[in-house]
């Protein structure tokens, strides 16, 4: 049994948590997860949501409390020899279905496009990974007509660095993320608007515990 808790302090809001425990059971994982909402006002079923996966083929969620169904179908085929992972999400309740494909190149070079079926809105991401130590990945938002942008880096062994740019809101970004496989996760992320004439940085502090039972 795997399990992991996370606690988040936003500066400007409360703080709040989360939980997620997956068992396995031969090729199929059960997992039970609770989401921030959850803490804020007290234990209780909200954002509980009990799902079953076998990774790299299909997840099912089901939210308890709004009796809600997620399917997620995954597969990975050949395309002039390179690997295309392909992804199929629909979601019952709010009748939303998002169609997801990567295309791996080679081990520097991802293009992948996500598109919402209901909306129409299509994104596209190409991934750029330099020395495996530098990922630059822009993306272009068709439905906005707009351009984000991501840089991210390794830094000092288990700390990355990652600054990234909305264009269409204009919302600047900045994230340090401490990553250990014993210990958990450490996230601190800072955010500003450009585009506000008070130009107020946003910042939360993020904690990931694992354990392994």
């Amino acid at each position: 049994m795997k399990a992991a808790l996370k606690g988040k302090y936003d500066l400007d809001q409360n703080t709040s948590g989360a939980a997620t425990v997956a068992f396995n059971a031969g090729d199929v994982k059960l997992r039970a997860s609770i989401t921030d909402a959850t803490f804020k006002s007290g234990p209780s079923l909200t954002g509980l949501v009990l799902a079953v996966e076998k990774p790299g083929s299909f997840s099912v969620d089901y939210n308890v409390p709004k009796k809600d169904f997620r399917f997620q179908f995954m597969n990975t085929v050949r395309v002039a020899e390179k690997p295309l992972n392909l992804a199929y999400i629909h979601s019952k309740g709010d009748n939303r279905t998002i169609l997801d494909g990567t295309l791996v190149w080679d081990p520097s070079n991802k293009v992948s496009a996500n598109y919402a079926v209901e909306s129409g809105n299509c994104k596209l991401k190409y991934s750029y990974n330099h020395k495996g130590l530098t990922t630059i990945e822009p993306t272009y938002d068709v439905a906005k007509n707009s351009w984000d942008f991501a840089v991210s880096g390794k830094v000092y062994g288990d700390d990355s660095l990652k600054a990234s740019y909305q264009t269409s809101s204009k919302v600047l970004g900045l994230e340090w993320t401490r990553s250990s496989k014993q210990t958990g996760c450490f996230k601190v992320v800072a955010s500003v608007n450009l585009a506000e004439e008070k130009k107020i940085p946003k910042l939360s502090v993020e904690s990931t515990l694992n354990f392994e039972m």
